[in-house]
C-alpha cells in the first residue's frame, strides 16, 4: 500500500526524484555514492571516470568529498575527471575560470593526478575549438565513458551550458550563452557586460552516455525550473526535460527546490490530505485563482471538479469554508503595522500594546528598507513609533566607478572653492584614475575607492531615512565584516558580526523587528544578514534577555519577488500618495537609479519593480474578493 501511495503522489513526475531536508544532507548522500563507485572500481583495479559540474550547487558536494579523502581514506588517485564546461574565451588562471573553481573547491585538496583532470580549454583560437571538442569526446570514450555524471541546472533549464534550443543528441561544442545565464553570472564578473558570450560545453548527448546521472538543485530559486524539468513535456525550450528520456538519471533536491512539485505545492491533486488551517487556506486561494472567482462565490462544483472533493466532504458546506478563509485573509490587512492602540487586537496581525513601539528595520543593503517596505516605514514613522533603521552592509560594490570619480571631483572642487589644501585629495584622485584604467572585471577596489563608494551609499541612505522621518540618531550603519571579507576569503565564522548585532539590539531593545526574508539565494547577502541576526536573537534568548520575549520579527521581501498570498500574515495597504512618497524615498538612492551595477535578470528600475510588485499583491487580494487598494506591502512573522 505504501508503494501504491507513493506512486500516486509522484504520478506527475516523469523521472526519479530524491528529496532531502537540506542541501548538506543531499550533498553527503551524493558524495557517498561517488565514494561507493570509486571503491567498487578500485577493488577490480579499474579507473573511475566522473563528470563534474561547477557553480554554487556542487560546492557542498566537493567539501564532503574532501572530507571523505581526509578523514575516511577515500583516494582519488585512480579517478579521471571531465568537467562539463568552461567559458570561452577564458584564461585558466582567471578568478572566474572553472579551472580556478575546481582547484579551489576540490583538486587542491585531494590526491588526484592532474594528468587525469580534463577541463575544456578556453584559451584556444576559435578555429581550433571544433577539433578540440571532438578530441574531448574521444578521450571520454578512450577511458571507458563516464561512470557518474554530476549536473546542476540553470534557470533557463540548461544542463552544462546546453541552452534552450540544444538538441538531445548534441556533442561537446562551442555555444552562445543565453542572456539570463549571463545575468546570473554577472556578479562573478563585475557586471553582465564582462561575462563571456560563449562557452565550450559537453552536449546533452554526451551526458546521456554516462552510466549514472545525478542532477542536484537547491533552494526555492530553482523550484520553478525543477517543476518544468520533472513534470512538463519534453521540450527544446527546457533542455533538462531531455533527461526524462534516460533510465539512468536521478534528481537530488532539497525541500526548497522540490517545493513546486505537485505533491508539495498542490498535494490535494494527488492524494488525500491531512487538512489543517494553513493547507485549507492555501487550497481555497489556489481554487479561487484557478476558476477566476472571488472566494465567497466558490461552489461545491468548483471544489469537486478541481481535486478538492475531500475537503468539501470533510469540512463542508463549502460556503462555511469560504467564509472562514475569507475572514482569515481579511484579518491580515492592517493600516497599523505597529499595532492599533486601544482596540481588540485578537484578529489583528500586530499587538495593540505597547501603543508606541520601538521598531527596528534591518536593511541588508542601504536601499532595501525603502524599496521593500518604504510605505510601511513611512506609516510607522507617521504613527509616532520609535523607529530605527540599521544598514547591515556598506553596499559599496554596487556603485559605478564613474560615480566614485565624480564624487571625488566634487570634493576637490568644493575644497578649492573654500581655498582648502587639496594636494592629498588630488593625489588620491590620480591614484584612483590609474587603478581604474587597468581594473579587471570583478577586481576588488582599492581601499580609497571602497571608502568613496561606501560614503556615496551612506549619504543616500541617510537622505532616504530622513525623508521618511527619522533623525540621524536613529540611523545606524553596521558595516558587517563578512561583506568585505567574502570578496577575498571564505569565512564561516561570523562571531564579530553577531556580537555587533547583539550590541545594537541591546541598545534599542525593539518591540518589533523588520528584516529581509529573501532566502531564494542561500549564498546572497540577504541570507547571510538574516542568519547573523537570527543567531544574535537566539543567543539573547538563551541569555534570558528580558525584552526578547516580547519582540516580534517580521520578514519582508525585496524588489523582485513577493510572498505567496497564502503565506502573508500582515498586509499593509498603501494609498496613491503613500506610493508616491515611497517612490521619492527610493529616489534618494541615486547611484541605484536608471541602471544599477547588479540589476539581475530584471531590466526595470528598482522603484518600478517595487511598485509593480506591491500593485500586483493588491490586485491578487482584490481578485479574491477583498477591497481594491493601490498597493500592498506584505510581511510574514518569523518565530525564533
Amino acid at each position: 500500500m505504501a508503494i501504491l501511495n507513493l506512486l500516486e503522489e509522484t504520478r506527475f513526475e516523469k523521472l526519479p526524484v530524491a528529496i532531502f531536508a537540506n542541501s548538506e544532507a543531499a550533498s553527503r548522500e551524493v558524495a557517498r555514492r561517488i565514494a561507493e563507485v570509486i571503491t567498487e572500481n578500485d577493488n577490480i583495479d579499474r579507473n573511475t571516470v566522473i563528470g563534474l559540474a561547477t557553480g554554487a550547487t556542487p560546492v557542498l558536494l566537493y567539501q564532503e568529498l574532501v572530507r571523505l579523502y581526509r578523514e575516511e581514506g577515500v583516494s582519488f588517485k585512480n579517478v579521471i575527471t571531465f568537467n562539463l564546461d568552461e567559458y570561452y574565451p577564458m584564461q585558466p588562471n582567471s578568478k572566474q575560470s572553472y579551472v580556478t573553481f575546481m582547484k579551489e573547491h576540490l583538486f587542491n585538496h585531494i590526491d588526484i593526478d592532474w594528468n587525469n583532470v580534463h577541463i575544456p580549454d578556453g584559451t584556444l583560437e576559435e578555429e581550433q575549438v571544433a577539433e578540440y571538442c571532438l578530441e574531448y569526446e574521444r578521450k571520454i570514450s578512450l577511458h571507458g565513458g563516464i561512470d557518474i555524471q554530476i549536473l546542476g541546472i540553470g534557470r533557463t533549464g540548461h544542463i552544462g551550458f546546453n541552452e534552450p534550443g540544444s538538441a538531445p543528441n548534441s556533442g561537446t561544442r562551442l555555444v552562445t550563452l543565453a542572456d539570463l545565464t549571463r545575468s546570473d553570472a554577472s556578479e562573478d564578473f563585475g557586471g553582465k557586460e564582462n561575462v563571456p558570450t560563449k562557452a565550450i560545453t559537453m552536449g546533452i548527448g554526451t551526458v546521456f552516455k554516462a552510466k549514472e546521472i545525478i542532477l542536484m538543485a537547491w533552494s526555492h530559486k530553482k523550484a520553478s525550473i525543477i517543476k518544468k524539468a520533472v513534470e512538463c513535456e519534453i521540450s527544446t525550450h527546457v533542455p533538462a526535460t531531455f533527461l526524462q528520456l534516460s533510465d539512468k538519471v536521478q534528481f537530488v533536491l532539497d525541500k526548497g527546490a522540490a517545493s513546486e512539485l505537485t505533491r508539495f505545492d498542490t498535494p490535494w491533486l494527488v492524494k488525500d490530505c491531512v487538512w489543517d488551517d494553513e493547507l485549507i487556506k492555501k487550497a481555497v486561494i489556489w481554487l479561487s485563482y484557478k476558476v477566476a472567482k472571488p472566494i465567497l462565490k466558490l461552489t461545491e462544483d468548483d471544489y469537486n471538479n478541481n481535486g478538492m472533493a475531500q475537503l468539501a466532504t470533510n469540512y463542508g458546506p463549502v460556503y462555511d469554508i469560504n467564509i472562514k478563509v475569507f475572514n482569515r485573509i481579511q484579518h491580515t490587512i492592517t493600516g497599523w503595522p505597529g499595532g492599533k492602540p486601544n482596540v481588540d487586537d485578537s484578529q489583528r496581525p500586530e499587538r495593540a500594546k505597547p501603543a508606541i513601539k520601538r521598531s527596528l528595520i534591518f536593511s541588508p543593503h542601504p536601499d532595501d528598507d525603502v524599496i521593500s517596505m518604504g510605505g510601511t516605514f513611512i506609516r510607522l514613522s507617521d504613527h509616532g513609533h520609535d523607529v530605527h533603521v540599521a544598514y547591515q552592509t556598506s553596499g559599496n560594490t554596487a556603485v559605478w566607478d564613474h560615480d566614485a570619480l565624480r564624487f571625488t571631483e566634487f570634493a576637490i572642487d568644493f575644497s578649492k572653492s573654500r581655498s582648502l589644501d587639496t594636494r592629498r585629495l588630488e593625489q588620491e584622485y590620480r591614484d584612483m584614475l590609474k587603478f581604474l584604467k587597468s581594473k579587471k572585471p570583478n577586481q576588488a577596489d582599492t581601499e580609497v575607492i571602497k571608502t568613496v563608494k561606501g560614503l556615496i551609499r551612506k549619504g543616500e541612505a541617510i537622505a532616504g531615512a530622513r525623508f521618511v522621518g527619522l533623525d540621524d540618531s536613529h540611523i545606524h550603519f553596521m558595516d558587517l565584516e563578512f561583506y568585505e571579507l567574502s570578496k577575498t576569503e571564505t569565512k564561516s565564522n561570523y562571531d564579530n558580526d553577531i556580537r555587533k548585532t547583539k550590541e545594537l539590539l541591546q541598545e534599542i531593545k525593539p518591540n518589533q523587528i523588520f528584516t529581509a526574508g529573501d532566502f531564494a539565494d542561500p549564498h546572497g547577502t540577504h541570507k547571510v544578514c538574516f542568519d547573523i541576526l537570527l543567531e544574535a536573537l537566539k543567543q539573547l534568548k538563551l541569555e534570558k534577555t528580558d525584552w526578547i520575549q516580547d519582540c516580534w520579527v517580521w520578514l519582508y521581501r525585496g524588489a523582485w519577488h513577493e510572498f505567496k498570498i497564502h503565506e502573508i500574515q500582515m498586509a499593509v495597504p498603501l494609498s496613491p500618495l503613500e506610493v508616491e512618497r515611497k517612490r521619492n524615498a527610493i529616489f534618494k538612492h541615486q547611484s541605484q537609479k536608471d541602471y544599477p551595477v547588479f540589476p539581475g535578470d530584471d531590466s526595470r528600475e528598482f522603484w518600478v519593480r517595487a511598485e509593480d510588485r506591491t500593485r500586483e499583491t493588491a490586485k491578487a487580494y482584490n481578485r479574491l474578493g477583498l477591497a481594491e487598494y493601490e498597493a500592498i506591502e506584505a510581511f510574514v512573522r518569523y518565530i525564533f
